[in-house]
């Protein structure tokens, strides 16, 4: 069960990462940057808890097709 939670940094931290590469001004009112800080937390943790919860099941559902 530990490992899900260190996939989970990772994920998180890798969504953050690629969420840097999108220009939020143009959909953001001007002015708003801890507002737009805040929902880039947010929709990162969203991003690696779905990442994380589709490997872990990919992963143990492989396990069964496998085994």
């Amino acid at each position: 069960m530990n490992y899900k939670v260190y996939i989970y940094v990772v994920f998180v931290l890798l969504t953050a990462f690629a969420l840097s590469a999108i220009n939020f001004e143009k959909f953001i009112k001007k002015n708003k940057i801890w507002e737009t800080r805040i929902l880039v937390m947010i929709l990162s943790f969203i991003g690696g808890y779905l990442l994380t919860n589709f490997l872990v099941d990919f992963l143990e559902f492989s396990q069964i097709l496998i085994g």
